[in-house]
């Protein structure tokens, strides 16, 4: 009797259609693309980010910030900052509170408060606990402009809008909400990508703006004749 029970489930088990498990849907990696940057575009990696700052800096010009509600601009000034050798960087002396994201991953951005009335952002770069990173200073504007001239009413012109790290975070509304964000992963409200335009060649660097220590060290580059630039 049981041998006709176990044959009896045997055969039930054969025609039962067993359920379908879904393929697992896969991580989406790519950054939010607003419409008029073209399909040719990548993130960039956080490798790109674990170098010396001062590699970085330069290479980063021509890449493209880009924002989850459509604005974007391609960075066309930075300035490197590096940690426990630069005396004008928020990480000269060490960890605080207010700098603790430089010490973090490298491809993280990096904002603080400054003058008690601008934002600015930075990328952070080297290995963890370097405290290093690039200011961005300028970018041209690419897309997104009407939400870039409503968040920044006092700009004449469109090459005012994002010229000086102070307007850059205005127009793309950037603020200490967005303080320690990955701008490699695509996940962020915030993203670095590249469309292949390379870095200018043969740079030239420059001092930096608006400091009083460090003055010597020309880790300022800019992409030349570049109108959006703020500071030649």
């Amino acid at each position: 009797m049981q041998r006709r029970l176990r044959a009896k489930i045997r055969a039930m088990n054969a025609h039962r259609k067993m359920p379908v498990t879904p393929p697992r849907a896969k991580a989406n990696r790519s950054a939010k693309v607003p419409g008029g940057l073209g399909a040719s575009v990548e993130l960039v990696a956080q490798s790109f980010f674990r170098r010396d700052a001062r590699v970085v800096a330069p290479e980063l010009l021509n890449k493209i910030l880009v924002g989850a509600d459509g604005r974007s601009g391609r960075i066309v000034e930075v300035e490197a900052y590096c940690g426990a050798i630069d005396p004008a960087a928020h990480t000269y002396r060490g960890k605080t509170r207010r700098n603790a994201t430089m010490f973090g991953p490298p491809g993280c951005m990096y904002v603080y408060f400054t003058y008690g009335m601008h934002w600015c952002c930075n990328t952070v770069c080297g290995d963890e606990g370097d405290g290093s990173g690039v200011l961005l200073r300028a970018l041209q504007p690419l897309t997104g402009l009407p939400r870039m001239r409503a968040a920044r009413p006092a700009a004449r012109r469109d090459r005012d809008l994002c010229s000086g790290p102070g307007r850059l975070t205005q127009a793309m509304g950037i603020d200490g909400a967005q303080d320690g964000i990955e701008l490699f992963s695509g996940a962020e409200l915030f993203s670095v990508i590249s469309d292949g335009v390379p870095p200018p060649p043969d740079l030239q660097g420059y001092a930096r703006v608006g400091i009083s220590r460090g003055t010597e060290h020309p880790w300022r580059w800019y992409v030349p004749g570049n109108e959006h630039v703020s500071k030649r």
